[in-house]
């Protein structure tokens, strides 16, 4: 965990017991496999790497796609953003949770500028905000999936990285393109939110946030 993570942690006596069984997984940002615009493949890699060196971690892991049906969402703090704010509007975005449990839940983000990993409910806060004043268009949906099943079952043959001529918008990674026995290319089932097809679980921002960051009453 970096030093930046750890100024993080919650003080609070209730929740040292479960950063005490925090693990790092993974080394430094700059050391994880990265190429921009391929966000999902980046995830990919880190569930990958999760499930070769720290395979017990890996059903504690999960993929977050972050999308809506207008391809519209509305990210802050993300290194791409020009302003102050590092405001982005993407069409759909990818990211990796580490749940211990309830109270602890760390975020990894390769595009965002805030600290890697960053807790939750700081990640949410600051990258996310509030849909109440935005309009429809641009409200967030999270399609979340295990990263055990992610790494089985998801595939790219990064079709929509190519112009019509085939040429690449962004250079693809280096690495050949995820397959699976079954599938060439199923990025858009991840990316679509309609919560009564594909894999995992859609959730709102509200259910969401309710999922993996809940408070003792």
């Amino acid at each position: 965990m970096s030093v930046n993570a750890q100024v993080h942690l919650d003080k609070n006596e209730n929740n040292k017991k479960s950063d005490k069984a925090l693990k790092p997984l993974f080394p430094k940002q700059a050391e994880c496999s990265y190429v921009s615009c391929y966000c999902e493949e980046n995830v990919w890699k880190l569930c990958q790497d999760v499930s070769i060196r720290i395979p017990g971690e890996l059903d504690r892991c999960y993929v977050v796609f972050i999308s809506n049906p207008c391809r519209t969402v509305p990210l802050w703090k993300q290194r791409a953003g020009r302003e102050e704010d590092r405001l982005v509007i993407w069409d759909y975005h990818v990211i990796f949770l580490y749940s211990v449990d309830c109270k602890t839940c760390l975020v990894y983000d390769l595009d965002s500028e805030l600290p890697f990993p960053t807790f939750f409910h700081k990640y949410v806060t600051e990258t996310f905000r509030t849909d109440q004043v935005l309009k429809s268009d641009f409200h967030r949906f999270f399609r979340v999936v295990s990263a055990k099943q992610f790494l089985q079952h998801f595939a790219s043959d990064r079709r929509h990285m190519k112009r019509p001529d085939g040429s690449w918008i962004k250079p693809p990674p280096p690495y050949p393109a995820i397959c699976t026995s079954t599938a060439t290319h199923n990025l858009d089932e991840y990316i679509n939110m309609d919560s009564e097809s594909g894999p995992g679980q859609v959730f709102n921002l509200t259910d969401y946030v309710q999922r993996f960051y809940k408070i003792d009453k």
